[in-house]
């Protein structure tokens, strides 16, 4: 085996994902959830189609979000290419998954630098309000947009954050 057949495979996992078949689920998801739940923009105030960055550290992209009322986003982007935004969000992907859901304490996150927040704390507290006024749980809403599979996922996803954590609390 020659050297630039044996880095190839290295370099094929290093390349940036297509995000465009992502695009169109998140769509659907963020209109979804905005058309069900029409008065968590009250909540949000001033906030109300302001951008921010929620950033799984752990996934190869980040999450775009506009929270508006005619035309909410939601939608996968290159760290690399950031649109300007209000605020950034960073943890890990399954922390935020319960965090979403009000399952995990944001400040507890937050004050063990396991949810990083840059840019406008205001706007954070907002978007964090407006997911608490909605009843009962946003990923189990979703995971059921998808039937039997997307339940499944979901709750494999959240085993896997049990795991996690119980593995992380034994170190």
């Amino acid at each position: 085996m020659n050297a630039p057949e044996s880095g190839r495979p290295a370099r094929m996992i290093l390349l940036p994902l297509p995000l465009f078949p992502l695009q169109p689920i998140l769509s659907r998801i963020v209109r979804r959830v905005a058309a069900e739940n029409p008065s968590m923009f009250n909540r949000l105030g001033p906030w109300v189609g302001a951008d921010y960055i929620i950033d799984p550290i752990n996934l190869p992209f980040a999450l775009h979000l506009r929270p508006d009322r005619e035309q909410p986003i939601l939608r996968a982007v290159s760290r690399r290419a950031l649109p300007p935004h209000a605020a950034h969000i960073s943890g890990k992907f399954l922390d935020l998954l319960e965090l979403i859901d009000a399952d995990l304490d944001g400040d507890a996150l937050f004050f063990s630098r396991a949810l990083v927040i840059e840019g406008n704390t205001e706007a954070v507290v907002s978007l964090r309000n407006a997911l608490d006024d909605i009843d009962g749980s946003i990923a189990e809403r979703v995971a059921g947009m998808f039937g039997a599979p997307g339940r499944a996922a979901l709750t494999a996803m959240r085993r896997a954050g049990e795991r996690a954590r119980h593995k992380e609390a034994r170190a």
